[in-house]
């Protein structure tokens, strides 16, 4: 893992936090200030006493002076749950393992975020339609740097059903914090799951993570197809073809409208989208593209 994260990232991560909805009501014990009213030190506002609520908390000052039994109310911090689906499909490992040490590298550093803030985080890895648990769920630095030095071993092949992984996965919980997904989104079956999410009261990120080849592919002339997800060399997915100019320009209109699905059913439910090339600075992503729709601070 010391090739892929190094101590000086880690300093630079300390300057940064995650943002989680204050509508989430998360456990107890935690660093998030919530819309709701908890036992903390910090006051928040007065509340008229209703049959019921505790009687220490009546301020007799504002009794003496409006004759009416008024309570404190205080700021209710609570800890959250910051999910992380990594993608491990063989797609994700394009680019000379580009894609695939970016990735880990953006749920490593989300994990860290989420137990710096006093959070619970947990990492997924989605592989056929299955989300096996990396490292249990963690909430301290320690902890957390024991289950990151698995990923030196971790290996990106297959396929990833995204909808079923993720609908499937006994652990999603209700209203108590974020889940990001990380992946290329070159499946099908991603939708239903974000759905399936915000049914569940998450508040959901979706973090893109393509190749420069992906995004701007350069072959032309004849030229062998491979699907890095068909194992089967004689699957029908592999072919050969003469790629011309025209091709290609029917690629990027296809990519295009791809990118813009992907973008727009983010914003039509008010999920934070931001999408990486696995060749630029990770900082870009963390400090930038992640600062812009509010879900680093």
């Amino acid at each position: 893992m010391a090739t892929v994260i190094d101590d000086s990232f880690f300093i630079r991560l300390e300057r940064a936090a995650l943002y989680v909805k204050k509508d989430m009501r998360g456990y107890f014990g935690g660093n998030h200030q919530t819309k709701y009213y908890g036992s903390t030190v910090e006051f928040a506002d007065y509340q008229e006493y209703a049959l019921g609520d505790d009687i220490r908390r009546i301020d007799w000052n504002l009794y003496s002076r409006f004759e009416k039994y008024f309570i404190k109310l205080f700021v209710d911090d609570r800890q959250m749950h910051i999910q992380t689906f990594l993608d491990c499909s063989a797609s994700m490992q394009k680019a000379n393992n580009e894609k695939a040490v970016f990735a880990m590298r953006v749920a490593a550093a989300l994990s860290f975020l989420a137990v710096q803030n006093m959070d619970k985080t947990s990492i997924m890895l989605v592989k056929g339609d299955n989300a096996e648990d990396f490292c249990g769920v963690v909430t301290g630095k320690n902890s957390l740097f024991k289950g990151l030095s698995k990923f030196e071993s971790l290996n990106f092949k297959g396929d990833a059903d995204l909808e079923k992984a993720i609908i499937n996965s006994p652990s999603i919980g209700s209203s108590n914090g974020l889940t990001v997904i990380i992946s290329d989104f070159m499946t099908p079956n991603w939708k239903r799951a974000v759905d399936y999410l915000l049914y569940n009261k998450r508040q959901v990120m979706l973090v893109q993570v393509l190749s420069p080849e992906e995004l701007d592919p350069t072959v032309q002339g004849r030229t062998r197809l491979v699907d890095y997800e068909a194992s089967d060399p004689l699957d029908e997915r592999n072919f050969k073809m003469k790629i011309t100019k025209a091709h290609l320009k029917a690629y990027h209109e296809a990519l295009n409208e791809f990118l813009s699905d992907i973008s727009g059913f983010c914003a039509a439910r008010n999920v934070a989208y931001v999408s990486a090339v696995c060749n630029e600075p990770i900082e870009k992503l963390l400090f930038e593209k992640m600062f812009k729709v509010g879900v680093v601070k």
